[in-house]
C-alpha cells in the first residue's frame, strides 16, 4: 500500500489536478498529471479512481484499485516521476486487464504524459 505522502487525499487535490488538462489514455485507463515538480525532491502523490460504472460490486472495483496501486509502485520504485499528482481512472475494460496488462498500461500512460507535455 502506498504510505500516505505518496496519495492525494482532498477532493481540491483532485480537482486542481483535473484543471490542469494534461490527460493520456489507453484500452484500460485515462491519466491526469498535475503539475511538474519544481523540487526533485517533493513526493508525486497519485490518486486511483473506479466508479460504480466500471462494476457495481465493491470487490472488483477494489482489485482493480490493488493492482493499479501495485503496477504504479512498481513503476516508481524504477524510474522518477517529474510531476507532482497523478490520477489514474479505470475504464470498463480494466476489469479484464490482468496484472501485466495494467503494468503496461501505466508504463505506457506515463511515458505517453512526459513526451505529450515536455
Amino acid at each position: 500500500m502506498l504510505k500516505k505522502k505518496f496519495r492525494l487525499q482532498t477532493n481540491s487535490s483532485f480537482r486542481a489536478t483535473y484543471f490542469q488538462n494534461k490527460v493520456a489514455a489507453d484500452e484500460f485507463f485515462v491519466l491526469y498529471a498535475g503539475k511538474t515538480k519544481e523540487n526533485i525532491t517533493d513526493n508525486t502523490r497519485a490518486g486511483f479512481v473506479v466508479s460504480k460504472k466500471v462494476d457495481k460490486r465493491s470487490t472488483v472495483r477494489n482489485k482493480i484499485k490493488r493492482r493499479l496501486r501495485e503496477a504504479y509502485f512498481e513503476y516508481m520504485k524504477q524510474n522518477e516521476i517529474k510531476y507532482m499528482s497523478l490520477i489514474f481512472i479505470a475504464k470498463e475494460k480494466a476489469k479484464e486487464a490482468s496484472y501485466f496488462d495494467t503494468l503496461k498500461s501505466v508504463n505506457k500512460l506515463i511515458a505517453k504524459i512526459a513526451n505529450k507535455f515536455i
